[in-house]
């Protein structure tokens, strides 16, 4: 195991790079929306300008929904939001988190036998990405594993 040191709980890690890029175009599709819907010659209707409005607003609300993976570690669970679903993970559901060199987000396997994405640590974030993920995993090491049988844990 690294020498990661283990943070204090509750700790949120959530994208930089998504959210800088998806805010970023957030504000320019709904600037250059409204600036269309103010320049348009005298020959569109209001109904024809609200409706480039209305599209700047759809096209902010798919950016958003690209900007809000994160994920919250707390004492008894980890919340893993995607960009549509949220999971409320007990500890022990969790057994090991891996990012594979090349993958995009982490992924962590679950005690069901199932794995699932974790896209509020994202690779394109480089060092941040590996220091939260060596974070969690400290976490992971201290509060998923279970005692063995008859182990009363360090003396």
């Amino acid at each position: 195991m690294n020498n990661q040191a283990v943070p204090r709980l509750p700790v949120t890690w959530r994208p930089r790079n998504m959210r800088v890029v998806g805010y970023g175009l957030a504000v320019l599709c709904m600037a250059t929306m409204v600036t269309l819907a103010i320049i348009l010659p005298e020959t569109w209707r209001l109904q024809d300008r609200l409706g480039l409005v209305f599209l700047g607003l759809l096209l902010v609300g798919g950016l958003y929904l690209l900007t809000r993976p994160k994920v919250v570690v707390a004492e008894s669970s980890v919340t893993v939001v995607n960009v549509i679903r949220t999971y409320v993970l007990e500890w022990a559901e969790i057994i090991d988190v891996r990012m594979p060199v090349g993958e995009p987000w982490p992924t962590v396997d679950l005690a069901d036998g199932s794995t699932l994405a974790v896209m509020g640590i994202q690779s394109n974030d480089g060092a941040l990405a590996r220091s939260c993920l060596a974070q969690f995993r400290a976490l992971l090491h201290e509060r998923g594993e279970a005692q063995e049988p008859g182990d009363n844990g360090p003396s």
